[in-house]
Order: C-alpha cells, then sequence, then structure tokens
C-alpha cells in the first residue's frame, strides 16, 4: 500500500524520532510512505487570524496530494490533522469557500480532491492496517511493560467533525498497546491537557499542566507515558524537567511515541527509531525490553 505523508512544521524540526520511527517501521507494515514533491504550512497558525487563508492552505495540502494519484494522506500531527480536517469540512459544506479556494489553486495547476481519505498515525494503523497485522508483525512482544497513553485532544475533537477516537473514552491507542504484548492501563487523568496550546502566551500554565499530568501518570507506577502527537511529546518529553521545576514535582517518567514502542516490538534498533533523541529517562524502559 502506498500513501501520501505530509509532516507539517513541529516533526521536521524539533520531533525527528516520530519521523525516524513511522519511516522505520510502516514499511515493516508493507506501507509505503510518498513525500509530497512540494509543502505548506497546514494553516494552524493563522486560522484565529484570517480563516479563509488557513482553509485554502489546508486544501492546497489535499491538492498536493492529489497530484500523486493516492487515496490515502497519512497526516502524523495531531494539530495539521484538525486543521486540514476542519477544511475539508467546510470546503464540503460552504459553496462561496469551496468556489474561492478552487479558483486560487487553479491558478496554480492545482485541483482539490475531496475523496482524498485523510488519516493520523493511530487510525490508519489500528482501522487501516488492523490489529491483527499489527500483531503478527511483532517479533518481540512488550510483555512486561505496563503503559498510560496520551492520545491527544485535536484528533478526538470535535466530534461532529468526524475524528479519529471516541472524544470521552478513547481506545485505539490503548488496543495498539495492547498488541504489542504490553499492557494499557486506564486512569482518571487521561484526557487531561499536555499544556502545548499555552505554551505561547501563558509559559508556566502549559508547564504547570504538563508537570501536573506527567505527575499523576508516574503515582500509576506505570513503565511510561505513549504518545502520539509531537506537541504533547514535545511537552512531556522534551519539556519534562522544565514541567517538574515549575509543578514543583520530581518526574522521573520515561515518554516514547507509539511508533517507537512499536520499533521496539518489529525489533528495530533503538537509534534508527530516534530512541537516543529523546530526552526523557527512557533507560529503565528500555532495560525491560531488553531484559
Amino acid at each position: 500500500m502506498k500513501v501520501v505523508v505530509f509532516w507539517g512544521c513541529r516533526i521536521l524540526t524539533s520531533q525527528f524520532a516520530y519521523e525516524m520511527s513511522v519511516r522505520e517501521t510502516f514499511p515493516k507494515l508493507d506501507v509505503e510512505l510518498v513525500d509530497l514533491s512540494e509543502t505548506n504550512c497546514c494553516g494552524d497558525p493563522v486560522k484565529s487570524m484570517n480563516d479563509f487563508a488557513a482553509n485554502y492552505l489546508a486544501a492546497r495540502i489535499l491538492a498536493l496530494a492529489n497530484n500523486t494519484g493516492l487515496e490515502h494522506l497519512l497526516v502524523p500531527c495531531n494539530r495539521c490533522h484538525f486543521v486540514i480536517s476542519e477544511a475539508k469540512n467546510i470546503m464540503a459544506k460552504n459553496d462561496d469557500v469551496s468556489k474561492k479556494v478552487g479558483e486560487l489553486l487553479k491558478e496554480e495547476g492545482l485541483i482539490y480532491n475531496p475523496d482524498i481519505k485523510i488519516w493520523h498515525t493511530i487510525d490508519f494503523l489500528h482501522d487501516l492496517i488492523g490489529l491483527k497485522s499489527i500483531k503478527k508483525a511483532v517479533r518481540k512482544p512488550l510483555k512486561d511493560l505496563k503503559l498510560a497513553t496520551h492520545v491527544g485532544c485535536q484528533i478526538i475533537r470535535y466530534s461532529e467533525l468526524g475524528r479519529v477516537d471516541d472524544a470521552e473514552n478513547p481506545q485505539k491507542l490503548d488496543e495498539l498497546v495492547n498488541e504489542l504484548g504490553a499492557k494499557s492501563i486506564d486512569y482518571a487523568e487521561k484526557l487531561d491537557c499536555c499544556g502545548a496550546n499555552l505554551m505561547h502566551s501563558h509559559v508556566d500554565s502549559a508547564l504547570s499542566l504538563a508537570g501536573t499530568k506527567l505527575a499523576s501518570v508516574q503515582s500509576y507506577d506505570v513503565d511510561g507515558l505513549v504518545v502520539s502527537c509531537p506537541d504533547c511529546g514535545l511537552m512531556f518529553d522534551f519539556k519534562q524537567k522544565d514541567a517538574a521545576t515549575t509543578a514543583g514535582v520530581k518526574l522521573e517518567l520515561p515518554v516514547v511515541y507509539y511508533t517507537q514502542l512499536l520499533g521496539l516490538a518489529l525489533g528495530v534498533e533503538q537509534e534508527k527509531i530516534g530512541l537516543h533523541l529523546n530526552q526523557s529517562p527512557i533507560d529503565k524502559l528500555l532495560s525491560k525490553v531488553s531484559a
């Protein structure tokens, strides 16, 4: 299966381990990733100031994907996935916006295709590849790991848009974790915010949210936290020390992307899935995998 991929900016500028682990693991599931020949911003940074511009930029991603002739678009970033999905929804419901965007794209020789299916990493693996195929591909079951998951808000809300999983009780990431042989837990703070949306305006509040959530997860005596969003990865992994200081707690919680965990279960070398780039203390988690 071939799928065109739009990485967005966060993954390509700081969350390199997410990209590396997707590029390493997907081919082992018989998925060929096709990069766009050119790209642009998803539109999120301008959405609060110029909604039309945001919709145009997001629709242009879909038009560029259409140039590949492929029917599936993978968007691993939660924020990009939301903006592109919402633009597609607006293009379907608002004839004026659809016509104006279509005319602008036509000036570049681009054609908007509403039939391209937009996937996030989680529903792509869960719904399209399937749990049975994931389990069948596992070479090294992660049977000794007890893990918590954090799916991130923008791929589960708002429900009317048609999101990746249930807004109140998301289970797909947990099921993907369990298919690797690990055990995911349910916990009261599962839907609590990572704080990323406040990083540009209220840094202390953002880090306090991240630190408070990490402390809660750590209290359940898990081996780590599994994420699938580059903003959440940034807050919980890269910013863990700052979050601990701001929240006034001691944190030593390993944080990994699901695709890194998948890579471990598939037997991929740790450096190829970017585990040397994680900033949280992942050694204890890795020692259980290697034991």
